[in-house]
């Protein structure tokens, strides 16, 4: 039996609000803007960070964050996650004390919107990563373009906010949003880990930029193929021939750019078939990059 997919809920009241204006005429009008709150992430009794997020799947991405951040394992024994919705905080309980001083003393500021917090071993977690060198199909891109660009999000209604996918062949399997791209990606890393979804034949969709942290982050988890709508950094494209990371951005309608891992594309779509990418399409995506 297939399960259901993960997926965006755009009419969620907490997610969003009704804000009254102006527009450039002077007549009234009134949009839908996205909703920032913090969460404190604790690692057992140590707090770690406090993040902006939207609030969504504060349990996904507390263990995402510490998974990310090279602060957890796989091996470590996660034994519950307990979230207090009033306080804004996300416990992350291990079976084992974890040591983690060390890793708060090396963090630095990086690109991520919101201002996310990388560690300075994050790096090192990639000397001698070997992602596997599973083949994917460009005709799967142009599907999952299409899926994601049509899919009901908060992207899409409000703007501000990034989304990042996770797929398998043709197929979403969860999507996740946030006002930060690195907090939608670690939201992908809590729920792999918490369903023991494997790595190795998966596809990361983003529609952000394909920054040092976005590349290194997917490295880590072990997804071999990131994909993005927009555009890319010079050290994240750096990184990603480092580590053999499949690296795809520009990915709209008939046209995309791969500058890392190029052995693991397989030319199979005819791209006469491909439709040009729809103009209300285009001018959402341009105010939302």
């Amino acid at each position: 039996m297939t399960t259901a997919p993960l997926l965006p809920t755009p009419t969620d009241p907490r997610l969003s609000r009704t804000v009254k204006g102006i527009d450039e005429s002077g007549q009234p009008k009134s949009i839908s803007v996205i909703e920032e709150r913090p969460l404190t992430i604790y690692l057992n009794r140590q707090e770690i960070v406090t993040a902006m997020t939207i609030g969504d799947y504060p349990e996904y991405l507390a263990l995402g964050f510490l998974l990310n951040q090279r602060m957890l394992s796989e091996t470590d024994q996660v034994t519950r996650i307990d979230v207090d919705a009033e306080l804004e905080v996300a416990v992350v309980r291990t079976a084992g004390v974890t040591d983690v001083e060390d890793k708060l003393h090396k963090k630095t500021r990086t690109s991520g919107c919101a201002m996310g917090t990388v560690f300075g071993d994050m790096m090192a977690g990639l000397d001698g990563l070997s992602l596997p060198d599973t083949p994917v199909h460009t005709s799967t891109f142009y599907d999952l373009s299409y899926q994601i660009n049509h899919t009901p999000s908060l992207y899409m209604e409000t703007g501000a906010i990034h989304g990042t996918a996770l797929c398998q062949g043709r197929q979403i399997l969860a999507y996740m949003e946030d006002v930060g791209r690195h907090n939608a990606v670690d939201k992908i890393a809590g729920w792999m880990h918490l369903k023991d979804v494997p790595a190795a034949d998966k596809v990361l969709y983003t529609t952000g930029r394909l920054t040092s942290e976005m590349v290194i982050k997917t490295a880590l988890m072990g997804i071999p193929t990131l994909i993005s709508r927009s555009g890319f950094t010079a050290w994240g494209v750096d990184i990603a021939q480092q580590v053999g990371l499949t690296l795809i951005g520009r990915m709209r309608g008939k046209k995309f750019t791969c500058l890392s891992g190029q052995h693991r594309l397989v030319f199979d779509q005819d791209l006469s078939l491909v439709p040009d990418e729809d103009r209300k399409m285009q001018r959402k995506s341009a105010r939302h990059d």
